[in-house]
């Protein structure tokens, strides 16, 4: 099964045409596509896509970019979605370490917040990692929860070989496409395929054939087969094996 382990389909790129997205997500075969929310104010917008289409499965929570304009009451609102409004995992939430505002410091006391609300209502988790995987390993050591997956992983083999280890599962999309991701390919060609899932992170991280446009999920077959060329097995194999792990990491994809 395709499945889109990571898009916003409430994007401002993407929200107007919503619904030619998905129509043309389904056209190219994609079955399933989660849509995580970012902060507060995307709770309902993520809510009433998942109610328009059965293949849209929700996530909610905070994301560290968006900690700036949060308040400690979205805290509790997160909390009302995640116990009454059929998650499938809290998400997106995490560190990152590449931007200087909100600092680390500001990201960090939401993170472990946010993992604490994870591990109380055993959900999975959709974490973002961007230059930070070392301090969001150090949470999940802390505040064990029951996995999920790392989004747009792009760390190295040994930080690779600790998610894994902790039950999660690694996203690969878009930046796979570009030759000069050197890292990035030996890392899908090369992890057991039984840790990786596809993404597309849509509207973001455009795969090389739409480098410098908006990127949309019917992108997905094509980021499907490069990671079959990557791994020299079939562009099928590939895809029952991430639908099959996609679903192992966030049960609620099934």
């Amino acid at each position: 099964m395709l499945i889109d382990t990571h898009c916003h389909l409430d994007a401002p790129e993407l929200a107007q045409g919503g619904q030619d997205c998905l129509a043309d997500a389904r056209r190219a075969g994609v079955a399933r596509l989660l849509v995580p929310a970012v902060e507060a104010a995307s709770f309902q917008a993520v809510a009433d896509l998942a109610a328009r289409a059965p293949d849209v499965r929700p996530a909610w929570g905070i994301h560290p970019l968006y900690v700036g304009r949060a308040r400690a009451e979205d805290l509790t609102h997160l909390r009302a979605r995640l116990q009454h409004g059929a998650p499938v995992a809290v998400g997106e939430i995490g560190l990152d370490g590449f931007v200087t505002e909100p600092a680390l410091e500001a990201q960090l006391p939401w993170f472990e917040a946010q993992l604490r609300l994870a591990r109380e209502l055993d959900l999975p988790v959709i974490l973002h990692v961007r230059r930070a995987q070392d301090q969001v390993l150090k949470y999940l050591r802390r505040i064990r929860v029951r996995g999920g997956i790392a989004h747009a992983f792009n760390g190295s083999r040994q930080q690779a070989e600790a998610f894994i280890g902790l039950g999660f599962k690694l996203g690969f999309g878009g930046a796979m496409t570009y030759s000069g991701s050197r890292r990035i390919r030996e890392l899908a060609a090369t992890l057991p395929l039984d840790a990786l899932v596809l993404e597309t992170d849509a509207p973001d991280i455009p795969p090389a054939w739409r480098a410098g446009q908006v990127n949309t999920p019917d992108q997905l077959p094509r980021m499907a087969a490069v990671l079959a060329e990557l791994r020299g097995l079939p562009v099928e194999d590939v895809i029952a094996a991430t639908g099959r792990n996609a679903q192992e990491a966030v049960p609620g994809l099934r």
